[in-house]
């Protein structure tokens, strides 16, 4: 019974994650789903839908159709929808009906490309893990699909990856990503994927070091290494010495085509706890090292490669471990719905996660780029 739940919920879910990703882009995203995936995906997990919008369709699959499949009719739907739209592409992305039926996502992209010409995706998320192996499966199908090659390569220029509202919400802090990039002395070659197009997207290969903010981001910054010889950094620029450190890393990284992880700092004998996705904790206690001395573990109950965490860091994968993981520590900083499992020993600094509470704690949201702690 450890993945059962019985004082938190969970992340926001792959599909969710596939629908972030691409929200901008210019793209039909169709969940396959009886319909109750979408409400929930615009009303809590994402606030851009307030003010901008995006072709994000679901199927709202009856319970004939679950059983007997009716891919045709799915195809049909989507393909008319794109003949009035006309999208850059098609994405359609599972949930947990059609994955327990069996329904072959890349078979229904390749039928709706050859009917409609449009490069199309088929993601085979489940709802089942969080929003990072979504993000991930999208970002992936990006740079296999639309890269650019390119012969030269403008110096000191940076794509951002792994930008979605689950890890940073529209409260300015990709926004100050990009000043802080500029003030540092770097250009803004993309963002992936907010404030971004899909043509900068394609450009991505002129970049000379990728920056990753975002765990998500981890296996796209590997393919553009591998495809196109651009290093990356991992880290986010949170506090004023944690961002110098960063812009000298990019820099570094950028000359020596090395890549690395940023963000190192002293977890023996840490007395505080960071609850969160692994790049962006990760970040947060470095920060906190190097301006406050304060000394903070890592405590990730999220997909994340190994890389990405430090040292004594712990990846949990329960609420029961969790509990537990957290009697050891004075201070935890986490978003405002893990406080039911804090033990009342230790002090509670709210640290709002779009990605785990939604618009609840909205309003809460610090933006922590290149700033005083």
């Amino acid at each position: 019974m450890k993945q059962t739940a019985a004082f938190i919920p969970c992340y926001s879910s792959d599909t969710f994650g596939v629908c972030s990703a691409l929200y901008e882009l210019g793209g039909l995203v169709v969940m396959h789903d009886a319909s109750g995936c979408n409400s929930t995906y615009h009303t809590h997990d994402e606030p851009r839908a307030y003010y901008m919008d995006s072709a994000v369709y679901v199927t709202a699959l009856d319970e004939t159709q679950a059983v007997m499949g009716a891919d045709e009719e799915v195809i049909s739907d989507i393909i008319t929808v794109s003949q009035e739209i006309n999208p850059a592409f098609i994405a359609i992305c599972g949930t947990p009906i059609p994955m327990i039926t069996g329904v072959d996502f890349n078979a229904l992209a390749k039928m709706c490309e050859a009917r409609t010409g449009i490069p199309s995706f088929g993601f085979a998320t489940d709802g089942m893990h969080s929003y990072l192996p979504g993000i991930a499966q999208a970002y992936q199908a990006l740079a296999r699909r639309f890269i650019e090659p390119c012969a030269k390569k403008i110096p000191l220029s940076v794509n951002i990856l792994g930008a979605t509202p689950l890890d940073f919400s529209v409260n300015g802090q990709i926004e100050d990503i990009k000043a802080w990039l500029t003030a540092s002395g770097f250009t803004v070659n993309s963002c992936w994927s907010m404030g971004c197009s899909l043509e900068e997207i394609k450009r991505s290969a002129q970049a000379s070091v990728n920056l990753v903010i975002s765990s998500a981001a981890l296996t796209t910054a590997k393919i553009l290494e591998k495809e196109y010889h651009i290093p990356y950094v991992a880290g986010v620029p949170y506090g004023v010495k944690g961002a110098a450190l960063l812009a000298e890393s990019l820099r570094e990284t950028s000359i020596s085509g090395k890549s690395m992880v940023s963000y190192q700092a002293d977890t023996s004998e840490a007395d505080y706890a960071i609850i969160g996705e692994g790049v962006t904790a990760g970040s947060l206690a470095h920060a906190l090292s190097l301006e406050k001395g304060i000394k903070a573990q890592v405590i990730c109950p999220l997909e994340s490669s190994p890389e990405l965490l430090r040292k004594g860091d712990k990846r949990i994968s329960s609420e029961e471990e969790l509990i537990t993981v957290l009697a050891d520590f004075t201070a935890v900083i986490a978003d405002d719905l893990y406080k039911p499992i804090v033990p009342e020993s230790a002090k509670f600094y709210s640290l709002p996660h779009e990605a785990f509470s939604g618009r609840m704690y909205h309003d809460k949201l610090p933006n922590l780029i290149n700033k005083s702690l």
